[in-house]
């Protein structure tokens, strides 16, 4: 393909030339298959829920299709607006979103992506459900994030079994049923948290809301203010506030059992970066009516299940949207010419791309390992639980740190029409950061990852035995576990070296699992350049001789 001015001469046009034929553009990319990636769906198979693949083969048809991505381009440039009182001055706290926001959000949760997976009882239906998310993320992300807290408020709500009895039935539901009614009057529920204030952020021991005991037990009143709290029209939050035991763990619903509305006032909606299509707000309690979850003063140990549940959706969030990123460049470079060829075809360009391929991949590997942890350790398996603990922090620093980076080359791969706002490329360039911060900043999941090392022994034994399965398979890759094994040895300034001990975790993790999993070329680059110092800082930098031609014949197939 290449790109000329053809003359035609013609009576409107007597010099031959039209200004206006469009020639050397790629087509539309939608109708695509989100879910036409080996990564995901071999990685679907092998952590047991090979069962699901034909209903993420179908969701994944459908993130792909134009009226979903019509649905993710709607749902964020008619962003939510908040309506703090109604027309007559009555305070209401609303907040209305787009049709769009709401097709999106009716699909995720029909499709299990809310807390369906808790009630479903085959092994790996956890798995089925990041496999379904990673593919849905081709959508949008904004979305993502009720959808996510209501899956995890699930487990830290059954501290309580007495609100676990009356409210999970809806959080399990796949029926989305919005607006504002007695939560279990509704078919479907959503929840969030409320966790940050503005004075501590992440050391919520600092938070300021005050729970006050009433004289009816375990009902107490909050007063107070947080910082971030999403989703602000769920049914139902969990927040943190500090009660005469201690901090603790409240449920806080927006209406009462009595059908009155809970006070929920919200300050304002957060002016964010990115993640437009979704509202994060300000809330305020004044004399809020809550119900204790747990007990007083082990609000932290209450709510912990549910952070560990949201930082494995934010490894699988970055790693769909590499994705997805993945599969825009692709399309991209391969119907754009320049220099004679088009773009795919030149040696340079294909190193980028195939680079980008190689780090998806191990993104997306990952993610499913770490879902498959979940999904047994959940049902009784120790040491899978073990693993988890320590292997999702060190999932959620690495895996969420990448996604900026890699959005960043995938839009480079389109020029200056990447930087279009239309191509849809800065919607996934400005979603990107977010991950690492949300659930934890990566000095929070670094530190968290050395706390797993110091007080939960079992977690490291866990995670140097998964990378025993790959022991011999590759030097290179020996080498880098060795190397992670003499500094492990010195603890000395351990907490200034965090960050370097966990990239180095996580690189490793990633190189056992495309060992053993990926073909050798997937493998081999990953090794050559993550591992072994073959390849540079950026991007595209794969050594001579890695078989670029198979990487992309694998993440690029016709449909994708």
């Amino acid at each position: 393909m290449t790109a000329s001015l053809t003359p035609r001469t013609t009576p409107d046009h007597p010099t031959g030339y039209t200004t206006h034929e469009v020639t050397n553009q790629p087509p539309p990319h939608a109708p695509y298959d989100a879910s036409a990636d080996a990564a995901l769906l071999e990685g679907l198979h092998r952590e047991g829920a090979g069962w699901a693949e034909a209903d993420v083969r179908r969701l994944g048809r459908l993130a792909g299709s134009e009226e979903a991505q019509r649905w993710a381009e709607e749902a964020n440039r008619f962003e939510p607006e908040l309506h703090t009182v109604d027309r007559y001055g009555n305070r209401i706290d609303e907040v209305e979103f787009h049709d769009s926001w709401h097709q999106l959000m009716r699909t995720s949760v029909a499709e299990g992506g809310a807390g369906a997976a808790w009630v479903d009882p085959r092994p790996g239906a956890h798995v089925a459900r990041t496999a379904g998310g990673l593919a849905w993320q081709h959508t949008e992300a904004g979305h993502g994030c009720p959808i996510t807290m209501t899956y995890a408020v699930v487990p830290a709500l059954r501290h309580q079994p007495d609100l676990a009895a009356l409210y999970e039935p809806g959080l399990t539901s796949r029926v989305y049923d919005p607006g504002l009614r007695v939560p279990t009057e509704k078919r479907g529920l959503l929840a969030g948290m409320g966790m940050t204030e503005k004075q501590g952020g992440s050391d919520v021991r600092t938070n300021s809301t005050v729970a006050v005991p009433s004289a009816e037990p375990g009902v107490y009143r909050l007063t107070g203010h947080k910082w971030f709290t999403s989703a602000p029209m769920c049914d139902l939050f969990l927040v943190l506030a500090q009660a005469p035991g201690g901090l603790s763990c409240f449920l806080v619903p927006r209406i009462l059992p009595d059908g009155t509305r809970n006070t929920f006032r919200i300050v304002r909606l957060k002016d964010k970066l990115g993640n437009r299509s979704n509202a994060s707000s300000e809330p305020e309690f004044d004399g809020t009516v809550a119900w204790l979850v747990g007990e007083e003063g082990r609000g932290v140990k209450t709510i912990i299940e549910m952070v560990s549940c949201t930082r494995l959706d934010c490894v699988t969030g970055s790693a769909g949207m590499m994705r997805k990123a993945l599969v825009e460049a692709g399309h991209h470079v391969r119907h754009r010419a320049a220099f004679g060829k088009t773009l795919i075809d030149q040696p340079l360009m294909r190193n980028v791309v195939a680079d980008l391929a190689v780090e998806s991949e191990a993104a997306t590997t990952l993610a499913l390992r770490l879902a498959g942890a979940a999904d047994r350790g959940l049902r009784g398996d120790e040491g899978e639980q073990a693993f988890r603990r320590i292997a999702t922090a060190v999932g959620k620093y690495w895996v969420t740190k990448r996604g900026a980076a890699f959005t960043a080359e995938a839009m480079e791969c389109f020029g200056g029409n990447g930087y279009v706002e239309e191509s849809g490329m800065p919607r996934l360039y400005k979603e990107a950061p977010l991950n690492s911060i949300w659930e934890g900043s990566g000095n929070v999941n670094a530190l968290d990852v050395l706390r797993a090392l110091g007080k939960e022994p079992g977690s490291l034994d866990a995670l140097m035995g998964e990378l025993a399965l790959s022991a011999g398979a590759d030097a290179r890759l020996d080498a880098a576990v060795g190397r992670l094994g003499s500094a492990l040895a010195k603890p000395e300034e351990i907490e200034f070296r965090a960050r370097a001990l966990v990239e180095q975790m996580a690189l490793v993790l990633q190189g056992s699992l495309l060992v053993r999993h990926a073909p050798a070329a997937v493998a081999d680059a990953f090794c050559a350049t993550r591992l072994d110092g073959g390849g540079g800082l950026a991007f595209g930098t794969l050594p001579a001789g890695s078989d670029v031609t198979a990487i992309l014949d694998r993440a690029l197939p016709e449909g994708c």
